[in-house]
């Protein structure tokens, strides 16, 4: 209750009122996504090993891939993998590295160039996409997945290699997974820049044969696929014998 004898507080007994409030129009960083796997955990990872490569010709790209899944690299946890898929009708990807990592990436590559035709009505550039594929491999939480994007557009063909890390490095050809320093002998051997698509299917083949005679978690096969400016065309094959 007000006392009309009591004095007026002085300057010095007032609080000084709290002006640091913060902006709610500034953009927040929220924390980088984690995994809760563990290292101990990955034995348990289903891992497409792998032995896959891109080989670029001046009609478009071949892509090779081998057909094993294992466990930990010890145990076949499936012998028929296409370990390649369709992003747009002019490119393609394909994954070594986690199954489920690989499968909930291709997922969101394929919606993000959906999108970008959508609002744009034309397709994304095989170097825009490489870009988008990169920046989400290093923003997202994709889990051991190291693909090789592969396109065809008007500047040409394009084969990028990609890692977690978020690179994108464009090559003539190129190889990735466990069976790459087998495939890539095969490929400094025989490459050359005027080959027919013909031809780079028969490299491609025997680059993923290589690998799989010595790489335990390639194997069971290869995918052979044609990325051109129209299609993109995927062909299994459970023997090597009438390809190379």
């Amino acid at each position: 209750m007000f006392d009309p004898h009591e004095s007026p507080p002085s300057a010095g007994d007032l609080e000084t009122p709290n002006l640091d409030v913060e902006d709610p129009y500034e953009p927040r960083l929220g924390a980088p996504p984690e995994s809760p796997v563990e290292e101990t955990d990955l034995e348990n990872v289903t891992k497409t090993g792998t032995t896959i490569v891109g080989i670029t010709t001046p009609a478009g790209v071949v892509m090779g891939s081998d057909m094993r899944a294992s466990l930990g690299g010890r145990i076949v946890s499936n012998k028929n993998v296409q370990k390649v898929e369709e992003i747009q009708h002019n490119a393609a990807l394909s994954m070594s590295g986690s199954v489920g990592g690989a499968q909930s990436y291709i997922r969101s590559l394929r919606a993000e160039a959906s999108l970008y035709e959508a609002r744009r009505g034309e397709d994304m550039s095989i170097n825009a996409l490489a870009t988008m594929a990169s920046n989400l491999l290093r923003g997202g939480p994709f889990f051991m997945v190291v693909p090789i994007l592969a396109g065809m557009d008007d500047e040409g063909a394009h084969v990028y290699s990609l890692d977690p890390s978020g690179s994108s490095l464009a090559d003539d050809y190129t190889a990735q997974g466990s069976g790459m320093p087998y495939a890539l002998g095969v490929l400094e051997q025989e490459y050359t820049d005027d080959l027919t698509m013909d031809e780079a299917e028969t490299i491609a083949a025997r680059a993923v044969e290589s690998a799989s005679e010595r790489d335990t978690a390639s194997g069971n096969g290869v995918h052979l696929t044609r990325v051109t400016q129209e299609a993109v065309e995927v062909v299994g094959h459970k023997a090597f014998d009438d390809l190379v």
